[in-house]
């Protein structure tokens, strides 16, 4: 009996924790309990702050002045380890609401899109920009847009800790967001590892499907250490972060035309598109669809990484509004 008690809290507190890791902002008990209940699960508001004041005590947790809770990177950690099975297929549904949360209007300029966010050193951080600049320069990313935030502040749902800064890039899933408002809707195929030669697109070597992980696929080429990103920025021959996407064949001409207006504004995440219905570097594509590579929005923290600077990163990590973002190059 005891050890059914104890297993329904735990229970109990990691549905509290995927509340609060689905959430950019602080939220509070009467929240967490209402979002709860429209899950199925019900706990009273004190219930719930007797299962935060736990969560507190394990590092899963942090107050947020009067405004509530945010999750740490332990209670991520935790959520993923804790729901890894019920999570088969829960990065490509995080992905969908990211883009259906996106209001960035290229043509206004403002609005809120998706972010990655990487933890580094104080101490390092200069030098981690310097191993970046060369994929910032080559076009190898989303954008050259970033934001930067110091230790206590938030970059999407990722507070930053104490010796750390900051460092949010674009994530790619600004575009689907933008196509999807247009009303486009984007099919979310896989993450790979995309092999370049002389800086053109050659094929994918490596390849993890949105709907059979529960982790970022290029968090795992990255801590792999399976890119080259440096080298393909310096020689045009390399191995990057990618996204596989396919669209309806019919929307071509809207999607170029928003890829046109995403590049006005700064956002140039789209590295190849293919022809209706054939293969996109030897990927097949479905009846009426076309195929859209993607570059990923890791990119440049990738080659960092191959510089031999630690830093920890979270994809797809929350949104941030546009108007917080900066050029790198005014770093």
């Amino acid at each position: 009996m005891q050890q059914s008690v104890g297993s329904d809290a735990e229970s109990k507190l990691i549905s509290i924790l995927k509340v609060l890791s689905e959430s950019s902002e602080p939220l509070g008990s009467i929240t967490i309990a209402r979002k709860l209940e429209r899950e199925g699960i019900f706990l009273s508001e004190r219930a719930v702050r007797y299962h935060l004041r736990i969560a507190d005590e394990r590092g899963y947790t942090q107050p947020v002045g009067r405004d509530g809770r945010m999750i740490t990177r332990e209670g991520q950690q935790e959520v993923k380890e804790a729901l890894a099975l019920q999570h088969m297929g829960f990065l490509r549904e995080r992905l969908e609401m990211l883009a259906y949360q996106t209001t960035f209007d290229p043509a206004k300029r403002s609005g809120r899109l998706s972010i990655n966010t990487s933890l580094i050193d104080k101490d390092k951080f200069k030098k981690a920009l310097a191993a970046m600049t060369d994929v910032f320069k080559a076009g190898i990313c989303v954008s050259d847009l970033v934001a930067v935030a110091s230790e206590g502040e938030r970059l999407g749902s990722v507070v930053v800790p104490n010796g750390k800064i900051g460092l949010a890039t674009v994530c790619s899933v600004v575009i689907n967001g933008v196509l999807l408002k247009a009303g486009i809707p984007t099919e979310y195929r896989f993450g790979g590892l995309l092999e370049v030669r002389n800086s053109r697109p050659r094929r994918f070597v490596a390849l993890i499907d949105y709907a059979g992980t529960s982790l970022d696929p290029s968090e795992q080429f990255i801590r792999a250490r399976m890119t080259r990103v440096h080298e393909a920025t310096r020689t045009g021959n390399g191995k990057i972060l990618g996204v596989f996407r396919t669209i309806p064949a019919p929307a071509r001409e809207v999607v170029e035309e928003k890829i046109a207006r995403l590049k006005e504004v700064g956002i140039n995440g789209v590295y190849a598109i293919g022809n209706t219905s054939e293969p996109l570097c030897q990927i097949p594509v479905a009846l009426n669809r076309i195929g859209v590579i993607q570059l990923g929005g890791l990119n440049p923290v990738a080659a960092a990484i191959e510089a031999g600077i630690e830093i920890e990163s979270m994809a797809e990590s929350g949104l941030i509004d546009y108007q917080q973002l900066v050029s790198v190059w005014q770093l």
